[in-house]
């Protein structure tokens, strides 16, 4: 049973940057998709970044391509997710998801993806 622990978010300022850590725990990231999501108040949660570990594609929605960085350290078991440039409409909680379907997920839905974390807080305002 893979279990996950997000930790880096807080309080910045626009243009700032901060780096998401997800260790999880169990079996290998290797044959799994995984994401960062993140859900705003009052909005449904969105899928903003994917990577699957098998061949190190990534994907990022419009909202953070060009910010934001996806990447893996396998044999810590860790994903990290690199935000620069931070706007105020990047504040939310922030979620680490895997996929067990690897290249097949179904990202930018939830949809497939098993394992969760508890989400961090990031929150951008002057």
């Amino acid at each position: 049973q893979q279990q996950l622990v997000e930790s880096g978010g807080g309080l910045v300022q626009p243009g700032d940057s901060l780096r998401l850590s997800c260790v999880t725990s169990g079996a290998t990231l290797d044959y799994y998709a995984t994401a960062w999501f993140r859900q705003a108040p009052g909005k449904e949660r969105e899928g903003i970044s994917l990577i699957t570990t098998h061949d190190g594609s990534t994907k990022y929605s419009d909202a953070v391509k060009g910010r934001f960085t996806i990447s893996t350290d396998n044999a810590k078991k860790t994903v990290y997710l690199q935000m620069n440039s931070l706007k105020p409409e990047d504040t939310g909680v922030y979620y680490c998801a895997l996929d067990p379907r690897g290249p097949y997920s179904a990202w930018p839905s939830v949809r497939g993806f098993e394992h969760w974390g508890q989400g961090t807080q990031v929150t951008v305002s002057s």
